[in-house]
């Protein structure tokens, strides 16, 4: 297999999708710091002006930003060819962009669903096609931002995992090609747990309660110091927080179990017990103001053995045969005592 060589985050350009909130804002943030030349893309300019005055001041970071919405393939091609023109080109490109919906799939509108899926597919596919153009001749990484949710399905959240399935695969197959063409580009699929972001918060809801990430939950910072690893070292996939690893593995093992428990669990999980909360969804307009942090009271957690764990081989083996473990007593114990190994993983 051919090598891919990646620089040093101090001499990239790094450009990055959905930055203005979240898991996007995160990124960046850790990348100027690590001396990177970050360029953010998301749809509010006053937004993206406030944040890179931010990575200025406070971060004492590189900063630029280009307002599109990358659910139109003509608005992510003036990306390109803005920051090639601006910066002389990128040498990765992360596909973070994503909205959800909070809905049953017989209750969803087709407007809906299919808006959806052109932010959280579509927007990967021109992101990553039209990057590649660029990436080909330059090398570099591409990195899409899945979920669990590619592997784990979810009540509830069901067209939004459906969206990440299809990044999934997309991302999958683009890899082959990649290979395939002996191309100097690294493509990476991370696969966040929960992540304590604004999701809930800008996601359009259905249901009669507020929306939440289902917990537990991680912080964006452990997505992005895996981004960053990714940007740096060829990798093929980061899932990031143990207890989604668990969750893969529990449906990938024993699916029936995982079934009974899911549908029982994200019921729960996935709402909160109140009110919906009032105002706009980000479905259709911007809905990043600048916060990386969503506003549950959940515990956050701050570091993933799991996750840290997975740039070894050796010790990734050794998480997983943890995870098989783990799912075994989960099956002799029964759905409710698996809810607190995922819980505690």
């Amino acid at each position: 297999m051919h090598r891919i060589s990646l620089k040093p985050l101090s001499e990239q350009t790094l450009v990055i999708t959905g930055g203005s909130s979240g898991i996007g804002l995160a990124i960046a943030r850790h990348a100027a710091r690590a001396g990177a030349q970050v360029v953010l893309v998301a749809r509010d300019e006053d937004t993206l002006k406030s944040i890179c005055h931010d990575i200025a001041i406070r971060h004492d970071g590189r900063s630029d930003y280009v307002v599109a919405d990358v659910g139109e393939r003509e608005q992510v091609r003036h990306v390109v060819e803005t920051v090639v023109s601006r910066h002389g080109g990128f040498d990765t490109w992360v596909n973070d962009a994503g909205v959800g919906v909070y809905a049953r799939l017989d209750e969803l509108s087709d407007e809906d669903h299919a808006r959806l899926f052109q932010t959280n597919y579509w927007g990967v596919v021109y992101g990553a096609t039209e990057a590649l153009k660029h990436l080909r001749q330059r090398g570099g990484a591409l990195i899409n931002i899945g979920s669990i949710s590619g592997e784990v399905p979810a009540p509830i959240l069901s067209a939004y995992t459906a969206t990440k399935h299809a990044v999934k695969g997309f991302t999958n197959s683009l890899r082959l090609e990649m290979i395939h063409d002996r191309a100097p580009v690294s493509v990476t699929l991370i696969n966040p747990s929960g992540i304590h972001t604004p999701f809930g918060q800008h996601a359009r809801n259905y249901m009669n309660k507020a929306s939440r990430v289902p917990p537990p939950v991680y912080h964006p910072d452990l997505v992005a110091e895996a981004v960053l690893h990714a940007a740096t070292h060829p990798v093929r996939d980061i899932t990031v927080g143990g207890a989604g690893g668990l969750m893969i593995w529990l449906t990938r093992l024993l699916p029936s179990l995982a079934d009974r428990l899911f549908a029982a669990m994200y019921y729960k999980a996935a709402l909160a017990n109140e009110p919906p909360r009032g105002g706009k969804s980000a479905l259709y307009s911007a809905g990043g103001e600048g916060e990386v942090l969503g506003d549950q009271n959940s515990y956050v957690r701050h570091y993933s053995l799991y996750t840290h764990h997975q740039r070894s081989r050796a010790l990734k083996a050794g998480c997983l045969a943890v995870a098989v473990g783990l799912v075994a007593m989960a099956a002799v114990k029964g759905a409710p005592r698996a809810r607190a190994y995922l819980n505690h993983f």
